[in-house]
């Protein structure tokens, strides 16, 4: 082999080894980021998963989330403590109950993990919370649809994912306090019902209510699963034009109920914008970024925040009927 040749094969190499480098640096210096959220494998958190991915691909992250088998508070503390133990550098949370979830958040700051939550408002021991949706115009909305298909007056009932899930109370107490006010010949028949996180519970409690409640006139959903476990009911009695109902759902799972006039109508922000901004914020809070009122957050656009109270908002309420499901079906809803 002649000094050309030599230097020709000595330049490849290193040009390779130059090459291989960077990509196994970048691999091992990419920050993760794991969020928690209420249930695994219901559509609505699969559409959230698919944001966060989306997330940390566009951020340059490693981006995934787990969440337990079952709605139980319990179950995503140990998550969370097993995240702590396994030093990720973000954690994300979708909370149950927080004040369940509020002492194992502090332990995760006091390790220096940044906790970036969603539908946590009200959650202790996060580094920003981050909403898609206005929490009172968001009850209140669902709320003037309601009575509207109740003709203003009659028996309602409201069903939120459990007692203790931070926003789906705040959104019941919202709607109430407007029906109250606006609407004083409808009644709230009882107390608030839990289960809107799940199909089977929803449809057992709609059933239940149905019989201890004849003249019911309305049932109202905070939880994607909530209106359609009522729906199911509801059509399976043949009562869909007697008995409206409104709430939180996700388009491609609530077609039917919606075509057929079951669901009245739907109320929803975007669960994949909704992981994607969660990631987002984190990615902000790696960078040492400045996060205050107008800050545009990639994706969403500028936002409301509320620097003391660790709160970022954008107002993106979307309605799900007749004339807007299929288009949301088609952007992946």
């Amino acid at each position: 082999m002649n000094r050309r040749e030599l230097l020709s094969t000595v330049g490849a190499v290193v040009a390779a080894g130059l090459l291989a480098v960077p990509a196994t640096a970048f691999a091992q210096s990419q920050k993760e980021m794991v969020a928690v959220v209420k249930i695994a494998g219901i559509p609505w958190f699969n559409a959230v998963e698919k944001g966060i991915k989306k997330g940390g691909q566009d951020f340059g992250m490693n981006a995934s989330m787990i969440g337990p088998a079952n709605v139980d508070p319990a179950q995503q503390v140990k998550l969370l403590e097993d995240l702590i133990a396994k030093k990720v550098d973000v954690i994300g949370l979708v909370p149950l109950d927080v004040k369940v979830t509020e002492p194992v958040l502090k332990r995760a700051q006091a390790a220096g993990i940044p906790v970036i939550t969603h539908e946590g408002p009200e959650q202790e021991g996060r580094t920003w919370n981050v909403e898609l949706i206005d929490s009172k115009k968001f009850g209140e909305e669902q709320m003037k649809r309601l009575a509207q298909e109740m003709g203003e007056e009659g028996e309602y009932v409201v069903y939120v994912g459990t007692l203790t899930t931070p926003l789906h109370n705040k959104w019941a107490d919202a709607a109430i306090n407007y029906q109250k006010e606006h609407y004083p010949k409808m009644k709230l028949v009882t107390d608030r019902f839990p289960g809107a996180d799940e199909i089977d519970t929803s449809y057992r409690t709609t059933l239940d209510v149905i019989k201890a409640y004849p003249t019911l006139k309305g049932i109202l959903g905070f939880g994607s699963n909530g209106p359609i476990g009522a729906g199911n009911a509801v059509r399976e009695k043949r009562l869909g034009r007697k008995i409206a109902v409104v709430g939180t759902v996700l388009p491609s799972q609530a077609k039917p109920l919606i075509m057929d006039g079951t669901i009245r109508e739907g109320f929803l922000w975007n669960p994949t914008d909704a992981g994607y901004a969660m990631v987002a914020v984190a990615k902000l809070v790696l960078d040492g970024k400045d996060i205050k009122d107008g800050i545009e957050i990639p994706g969403l656009g500028k936002a409301e925040v509320d620097v003391a109270g660790r709160q970022i908002k954008v107002d993106k309420i979307m309605r799900i009927n007749k004339d807007t499901v299929d288009g949301l079906i088609a952007q992946g809803l």
